[in-house]
């Protein structure tokens, strides 16, 4: 390899050339730098002279000079920083000198690889306090002798030269930028005033128009060139006088003006309500002007009124009503109203932004909630009666309606959704399915029973044992059917009452019953065990005894033992009534138990169920419960334990404080 010897550049001719090259600010950076490459060429005697830009780690060429012609490099390429010989040359403050690059350490193999130059100076580039790139001279040949420091310095002074001229471009190219987007945005405000319906103004201390955009006519009616020296007062509206000279007023004490609503004439003689929007021009201290924008509201404040009405009719409704956002994750609650909060017992902090079914629990039937989402996800109204449950778990049947609401575009934004206490009507509706379906049956069975025995009676060869037998199931068969029959009609007769809550005292429910139904069993027992305090009672229509009786006529009279025993007792359950009645024998038979055990309403295939739907009836009517298992304790008979649980009423309660609303049958 033969080295290339480098004879002393001349460095004042060299230096007076760069200084030339950047010295007219009014020549463009391209050329300065392209004439400082080539003065770095000659200076140096290298063949090639080139400018970087270094961004995210990787190397451009943006400027390239040579004395002679070569491919090595050129504008544009690119490389990864770490295979360029930059590299090295950002991480330093003095230049980079390479006399040869095959056994220099500061140029890496991929480097020299990529570019092949022997001989390598460089110096960084900054503009501002960033590193742009870098200057560099090189060339193909190894030098003979190191870069003097006079080399060193001429090259960390054009650096610095190039840096000066492109951070000048960018603060150019900046301003530029800069006073274009204000001329663009002075065009646009004067567009915008010329066109928008607004009323802009500007006023003097002495309350004289002197600008006033076309948004007057628009507004008002007025030739806006007609306005101009006028006091503002000539168009406002004599009630809305004194509030606007009142803001005048603040406005030359320096205080803006927000949202100040006036009542404008038109040049019809007719108003326009305007909301104005001021702020004071300020020089040396003192109020020079006032100037603002005045839009029409009138149309707004139509639509609020109205708008104000109907939120009110909503917020007041009977029934529930909830807006759900459909253009949010899961359908959060954005509103819910007044009714909604009295049904459920959730107030509006506790589930906005929650999806409605909190409202769902055990008893929910899931079909009916698939029938909902299918509904919503296909954007159509849908209704559905579930059961839901109330803040305080109590079970109610739901009539639940969702209408979407579209947007302009067409699509679903919102969901109303309109809740109803539909319980009344679903119990009801569930009596009448009950009474038809105990009536069909026991009809249809008890005819062909009675049917059947006819014939025997009729049968001249019948023994008399036979016509004895038949004559009995006859009998038999008759008082079956009258007692289910009485049993259907008091089962509606209550159902028909109207619901009247009132205050029972405890122990004088019990007692009372327990003495009725011992009159008619001599040969019972019925303990009775009170544990509530004197100052409660139970929120409860007097039907309620009705239901205690059935329950402990019921435990004794499918008592096979000829002395039963039942315990009656009642207890404080937080802001509840609890009353049990346990029996020590087999105790409510199955047939009749399994309606209650299922946890909702069965097909009852004989009459015997009626009783314990006369006590669902009347309990869950007053918003309780009623449940019936197996004893499992020592303190409890050990038969079947019937439990009623019923809302309390304090001793200085309202009854009307006190009640609660229905709650499904069979919970």
């Amino acid at each position: 390899m033969s080295l290339k010897h480098v004879p002393p550049g001349d460095d004042r001719s060299a230096r007076q050339a760069v200084y030339e090259a950047f010295a007219d600010r009014n020549r463009p950076v391209e050329e300065a730098i392209a004439q400082a490459l080539d003065a770095g060429i000659d200076r140096l005697d290298v063949s090639l002279g080139f400018l970087t830009e270094i961004t995210d780690d990787r190397q451009t060429i943006t400027a390239v000079q040579t004395a002679e012609p070569a491919d090595s490099v050129a504008v544009g390429d690119s490389c990864p920083l770490d295979q360029a010989y930059c590299r090295q040359t950002i991480r330093q403050d003095s230049p980079l000198c390479v006399q040869d690059a095959v056994t220099s350490s500061d140029v890496s193999e991929a480097a020299y690889e990529t570019f092949g130059l022997d001989t390598y100076i460089g110096a960084k580039v900054v503009t501002g306090d960033d590193v742009h790139g870098t200057v560099c001279f090189a060339d193909t040949e190894p030098r003979a002798e190191p870069f003097p420091e006079a080399d060193q310095l001429f090259v960390e002074l054009l650096a610095r030269l190039v840096g000066g001229a492109l951070e000048r471009r960018e603060y150019e190219e900046t301003l530029t930028a800069q006073n274009e987007r204000l001329r663009t945005e002075t065009e646009r405000a004067q567009r915008i005033a010329d066109t928008t319906f607004d009323l802009l103004f500007r006023i003097t201390p002495d309350t004289q128009l002197t600008y006033v955009s076309s948004g007057l006519h628009a507004i008002l009616g007025y030739d806006p060139a007609d306005a101009i020296g006028t006091p503002f007062t000539e168009y406002i509206a004599p009630q809305s006088v004194p509030a606007a000279v009142d803001a005048f007023e603040r406005l030359l004490d320096a205080e803006p003006v927000r949202n100040l609503e006036l009542t404008a004439e038109t040049a019809t003689d007719e108003s326009a309500v305007i909301e104005v929007n001021a702020t004071p021009v300020v020089e040396d201290g003192t109020v020079e002007a006032v100037q603002g924008v005045a839009r029409d509201v009138t149309a707004r404040r139509a639509r609020e009124a109205e708008l104000r009405l109907k939120t009110r009719a909503i917020d007041d409704a009977t029934v529930g009503v909830t807006i759900a956002d459909a253009t949010r994750e899961d359908n959060p609650l954005i509103y819910l109203n007044h009714a909604f909060e009295e049904l459920t017992g959730y107030a509006a902090d506790e589930v906005l932004g929650r999806n409605c079914r909190f409202l769902q629990g055990p008893a929910t039937d899931d079909e009916r909630v698939e029938t909902l989402r299918a509904g919503i996800d296909a954007g159509e109204p849908v209704s559905v009666d579930l059961v839901n449950y109330r803040a305080n778990g109590a079970p109610f049947w739901n009539n639940v309606r969702v209408v979407p609401v579209e947007d302009e575009a067409g699509d679903t934004s919102h969901f109303v959704g309109f809740q109803e206490d539909a319980t009344d009507r679903v119990r009801t509706q569930r009596l009448i399915e009950l009474l038809n379906r105990v009536l069909r049956h026991n009809l249809r069975n008890d005819l062909n029973v009675l049917s059947g025995y006819g014939e025997l009676l009729s049968d001249p060869d019948a023994d008399a044992d036979t016509t004895a037998n038949a004559g009995r199931v006859v009998r038999e068969t008759v008082a079956k059917l009258t007692s289910v029959s009485e049993q259907v009609r008091e089962l509606e007769a209550i159902a028909r009452q109207e619901r009247e809550p009132t205050r029972l005292d405890v122990a004088d429910l019990l007692y009372g019953v327990v003495a009725d139904v011992e009159a008619n069993h001599p040969d019972a027992t019925v303990d009775v065990h009170v544990d509530v305090a004197t100052d409660r009672g139970i929120c409860a229509g007097v039907e309620l005894e009705r239901a205690v009786e059935e329950l402990v006529d019921n435990a004794l009279t499918h008592d096979a033992n000829p002395s039963p025993r039942v315990r009656v007792s009642a207890r404080d359950v937080d802001d509840a009534i609890v009353l049990t009645v346990a029996d020590d024998g087999p105790g409510i038979p199955p047939v009749e138990a399994s309606a209650v055990e299922a946890g909702r309403e069965t097909t009852i295939e004989h009459g015997d169920g009626l009783g314990l739907w006369l006590v669902n009836w009347i309990v869950t009517r007053y918003g309780g419960s009623f449940q019936l298992r197996p004893a499992v304790d020592a303190d409890e008979a050990s038969g079947t334990v019937a439990t009623v649980r019923l809302p309390s009423i304090e001793a200085e309660q309202s009854v009307d404080d006190a009640v609660r609303p229905h709650t499904t049958l069979f919970q």
